[in-house]
């Protein structure tokens, strides 16, 4: 899904939506916890964007909290196991799954929750043209590019079907949130003075958060911007434990925002928050003073999503005529042997040990290392190390030249010169622009920074796509490629270094696709219908084999993800997969 990487402790598996995530105490800007509530604190770098799941574009959401997909991922094994649906039935031929629904479910608000909710959020929300998602790059199908149709049988039965294979298919219609028919249908079905449904409008953050419902462990109570959302536990939630109490245990969470790494910090020393995304240049001080602060720091291996510094490729217009990208820039941009050299002149050995204090290796690939379709550098994947000399012979043999300051100018005279734009807040990300800016200027090449909240970030990339290059990231979608699809797919929500309008926005002119871009694209559709494992292998091997001789990311560093929580919790069972909460529902708050 977007953007910018979340934090470990937020990580969300893009298919089988987990509940790992986050929050914070009560009614003073200064957390403190309660005797009388068993409450979970957490901080989160950015409020949400909005309460309406589908058009979320935005890393840093209380979705994981509010819903729960028909199947669950386990957290310490990777297995699907029973949500929503206590069983599912898959045809022989792998086109056609049965899911049946647990018995007597209901919404936060108490009311049924049915197999026409399902059909509801399919067909009349992820699957209508009219409603803009990143789901649905996902959800199709092959080359015919299909939807999966979805079938009602019972109350308590749906039949998912795909007309041609699909690897990930059940992962995928089993993972998604399902969103209420008895609260939502008449927005859909109700257009406003433009012809577009009122359900795009529908679930803003000036919503009451009491009037959010969902299926989830959780229901909002109360949301202050740029503050804190706070949550309590969903009575009508379904599971119980052997004694039959309800779950979860932990009754409040507090979803408390600081944008500032540093202040996350300072907040967790003196003890307010319950658990920290562990910055690597806090490793050191967290780790010493781990016994006398009551908490554990767990190692969860290599991040399984990416840090990069993107080109914006895009060749269009905007509404106005006006070109996207200065002309110049673009014309940069778009000359592979620029981007490659931009590659060898950034330093990321030396990234990796002053940034993140050796904890960490430099990143070559969009799959993970975890996923068994990683391509490594020794079975060929292309690699960029340092290599200055190398950066400056491709740059000249591309048609630039340099002044008697050694400053660079391409062939038309002009002064090689471009923007990074990042989100603001956090220190390691503000490093990294520093570093890229000093690397390069070594180059001839002078570049400037631009950081913004996180939302105004992703709303230039998004909506207005004027921007040179951004330091940004995506968030692991697990070790099925896939669920990264929407990064690749030319017409996807995430393909933000060539990004193409959107359902239900200002139309774009002259927007190029580039024959390597449609390839990849083609690739990822044919590895999803591919069942054999090795053939499939292959396919995404080839996928990144492309990708990184075209450079549209600079990938930049693979930290270890290091996680902080109180001792005070109990019923952690990290794992590098799930993280400290993917089994929030059983964890409890010891006093």
């Amino acid at each position: 899904m977007i953007t910018s990487s979340i934090p470990h402790v937020l990580r969300r598996w893009l298919p089988i939506l987990l509940g790992v995530i986050i929050a914070i105490t009560l009614y003073s800007c200064s957390p403190a916890h309660s005797n009388l509530v068993a409450r979970l604190v957490v901080p989160t770098p950015s409020g949400p964007a909005t309460f309406n799941s589908p058009l979320n574009q935005s890393a840093y959401d209380v979705f994981g909290y509010l819903y729960e997909g028909l199947l669950n991922q386990n957290g310490l094994t990777s297995k699907l196991e029973p949500g929503l649906a206590e069983s599912w039935e898959v045809s022989k031929d792998g086109k056609k799954i049965v899911f049946t629904l647990r018995e007597g479910l209901k919404w936060s608000d108490g009311e049924p929750f049915t197999t026409d909710d399902i059909i509801f959020t399919y067909d009349g929300i992820y699957l209508n043209d009219k409603i803009p998602s990143s789901l649905k790059d996902i959800l199709r199908v092959g080359v015919s590019r299909q939807f999966p149709k979805v079938k009602k049988i019972d109350s308590r039965r749906v039949e998912f079907s795909v007309a041609e294979p699909f690897a990930p298919f059940i992962r995928f219609a089993g993972g998604l949130p399902i969103l209420p028919a008895h609260i939502l249908a008449e927005s859909v079905r109700t257009t406003d003075a433009d012809g577009k449904p009122l359900f795009l409008s529908t679930w803003g953050t000036n919503t009451d958060p009491k009037k959010i419902v969902g299926n989830g462990q959780y229901r909002m109570t109360n949301y202050t911007p740029n503050q804190r959302v706070i949550l309590e536990r969903n009575p009508y939630y379904w599971r119980k434990d052997s004694q039959g109490n309800s779950l979860p245990y932990i009754e409040q969470i507090v979803w408390q925002i600081m944008e500032n790494t540093d202040t996350q910090l300072l907040n967790f020393r003196s003890g307010d928050l319950d658990t920290l995304d562990v910055q690597p240049e806090a490793f050191p001080l967290l780790k010493k003073a781990e016994k006398r602060g009551k908490y554990t720091i767990y190692n969860g291996g290599p991040d399984s999503g990416t840090v990069f510094l993107a080109f914006n490729l895009n060749q269009a217009r905007n509404s106005k005529n006006k070109p996207l990208v200065d002309p110049i820039k673009s014309r940069w941009f778009n000359i592979k042997e620029f981007r490659q050299a931009i590659a060898y002149g950034i330093n990321r050995d030396a990234m990796t040990n002053n940034i993140y204090r050796g904890l960490g290796a430099p990143l070559h690939s969009p799959i993970p290392v975890q996923s068994p379709f990683y391509l490594s550098p020794k079975k060929g994947l292309k690699t960029y190390n340092y290599d200055p000399k190398k950066a400056k012979q491709l740059l000249l043999d591309a048609g630039f030249k340099y002044n008697s300051e050694e400053q660079l100018l391409d062939a038309q005279g002009n002064k090689v010169r471009f923007t990074i734009l990042a989100s603001a807040g956090k220190k390691v990300r503000e490093q990294m622009a520093s570093q890229i800016k000093q690397d390069l200027g070594k180059l001839g090449i002078q570049i400037d920074t631009q950081f913004l909240s996180f939302n105004t970030y992703v709303e230039k990339l998004r909506l207005t796509r004027d921007w040179d290059t951004y330091l940004g990231g995506f968030t692991g979608g697990g070790v099925e490629p896939h669920g990264g699809y929407n990064v690749w797919s030319t017409k996807g929500t995430l393909h933000s270094f060539n990004q193409p309008s959107q359902p239900g926005e200002p139309p774009i002119k002259g927007w190029v696709v580039a024959d390597w871009e449609q390839k990849i694209d083609d690739l990822y559709v044919q590895a999803s219908q591919e069942l054999n494992e090795a053939k499939r292998k292959e396919l995404y091997a080839e996928t990144q084999r492309i990708s990184t001789e075209q450079v549209p990311f600079v990938y930049m560093v693979n930290p270890l993800t290091f996680e902080a929580v109180r001792d005070r919790i109990s019923g952690i069972k990290y794992s590098s997969i799930g993280g400290a909460f993917w089994n929030l529902y059983e964890l409890k708050i010891m006093e």
